[in-house]
């Protein structure tokens, strides 16, 4: 780039106009001159979360009065509750799958490969992939089709 004389309050907008806009990458060629500007987004998709194993239920007891019975255990056992938690990288609406009427990306009991698309966040029009951060099975679906989420909120559980 030694020959080209490039604006730096242009540069400025023009990442100014990624941050505003939620985009990643501009582009602008103009002759010769190519220009491409590219924001850096770190995504944090994994973040362990460990359940804590369900209550034992409260032995009856001896002399006759009556307690209040413990929750029952979720379907499945405690053990299937750790793993590790997909959370969302950022604000939007969650689609589970890649279209209205389509199968959805994953189901409950789903063998998932690194990468694989989990399910996919709307925000500012944007449809982005929220992919497996490791191989593993999907223990839990933690949210429902076009529901609101927030950022870090836990989306899928892999064991």
């Amino acid at each position: 780039m030694s020959g080209i004389d490039i604006d730096p309050e242009f540069l400025e907008r023009l990442a100014e106009l990624l941050t505003r806009s939620g985009l990643t990458e501009i582009e602008i060629a103009q002759g010769e001159t190519r220009v491409r500007v590219v924001r850096r987004v770190e995504l944090r998709v994994e973040q362990p979360v460990a359940v804590p194993p369900a209550e034992s239920p409260t032995p009856a007891p001896t002399d006759g009065t009556a307690t209040t019975a413990a929750p029952e255990p979720p379907a499945g056992g405690a053990e299937e509750e750790e793993g590790l938690a997909v959370t969302a990288p950022m604000v939007g609406t969650v689609y589970l799958q890649p279209e209205p009427g389509a199968p959805p990306f994953v189901r409950p009991g789903d063998e998932v490969a690194e990468g694989q698309t989990l399910l996919i966040i709307e925000a500012m029009k944007v449809m982005n992939p929220i992919r497996a951060p490791r191989a593993g099975r999907v223990l839990r679906i933690l949210v429902e089709n076009a529901q609101p989420v927030e950022f870090g909120e836990p989306l899928v559980l892999l064991g």
